[in-house]
């Protein structure tokens, strides 16, 4: 509602009010008027003036509309907590499948580990059996990163009898490595 209704509304009230007194005081009553939800004590309701009657349509339709109003936001705030709870049931439920999703996650990254492993150890029992100058012919046809783990894994001995058959630039780093991780450099 803009300000001009406002104002006219209260000038309605106001001056039904008024009329309702001076009507009042005109009868010789010192008694206020009641409204229209009173009633005389024969069950008849007093005379109202025209404004009187004007104010009290539009109070009842203001009634009436802020009573629709009302029941609207309860259905709505019914309807809003009923969402919210299910919001929250969706996001337990994506919770609880997140968490699983990672322990999953955590599983198979293991299981994955413990397979590199395997294979690793493998590799390593295979390089012990076979000849230096077979073994090192191999690793020097494989990526660096892989040849640096079989080395870390072989022991000191198979070692020893392979780094003079391998590359020696490759030698050297891994070397190099192996001396700056343990601080010896």
């Amino acid at each position: 509602m803009n300000r001009h209704w406002i104002a006219i509304i209260i000038m309605a009230i106001a001056l039904g009010t008024f009329a309702t007194v001076a009507l009042t005081a005109s009868q010789g009553t010192t008694e206020p008027a009641k409204t229209t939800s009173g009633t005389s004590p024969q069950g008849e309701q007093p005379p109202m003036t025209r404004t009187a009657r004007e104010e009290w349509a539009i109070q009842d339709a203001r009634r009436q509309q802020l009573t629709e109003k009302e029941a609207a936001l309860a259905a709505k705030e019914e309807e809003l907590k009923k969402l919210g709870a299910k919001i929250d049931a969706q996001l337990k439920a994506f919770e609880e499948t997140k968490k699983n999703y990672a322990e999953m996650l955590k599983l198979e990254e293991e299981r994955r580990k413990q397979a590199q492993s395997e294979r690793v150890t493998k590799m390593v029992k295979l390089f012990k059996t076979m000849k230096a100058e077979q073994s090192a012919e191999l690793l020097d046809k494989m990526q660096e990163d892989e040849v640096k783990l079989l080395l870390n894994r072989l022991d000191t001995k198979t070692v020893a009898k392979l780094v003079p058959n391998l590359n020696q630039p490759r030698t050297i780093r891994w070397v190099n490595e192996n001396l700056n991780a343990r601080g010896g450099k």
